[in-house]
């Protein structure tokens, strides 16, 4: 069973995430915005971070940014956005983003993008 944290500002979003990868037997972690994944990734640990890139308080880009350099340059940090724009992925990995997953979310596709960046 894999730890993993689900930063997102979406409760559908959230909840659907929790939902899928549940089922498949991960123990899952809830943040609402970038400040709250990184004021919890200073006292715990995941093995992966599902972070949405347009949050409140602060965002996905910056919270990635945070995690890489000052807690922990190894943990998997995979974008959640909508953002599918030219440079939007460019921006994202160079962020320290390890990759990307587009919501709206398609349950069998985000459940093996998942599987594949917990390996």
């Amino acid at each position: 069973m894999s730890k993993i944290l689900i930063v997102d500002d979406n409760a559908q979003n959230l909840y659907l995430a929790r939902f899928l990868l549940e089922q498949n037997g991960h123990e899952i972690k809830e943040a609402k915005n970038g400040q709250e994944a990184v004021d919890y990734f200073k006292n715990e640990t995941a093995d992966l971070i599902l972070m949405d890139v347009q949050m409140p308080v602060m965002d996905g880009i910056t919270a990635t940014k945070i995690i890489k350099t000052e807690i922990d340059s190894m943990i998997n940090i995979v974008a959640l956005t909508a953002k599918a724009m030219t440079g939007d992925r460019e921006e994202i990995l160079s962020a320290g983003c390890d990759g990307y997953i587009k919501k709206p979310i398609e349950p069998d596709t985000f459940v093996n993008l998942v599987e594949m960046y917990l390996k």
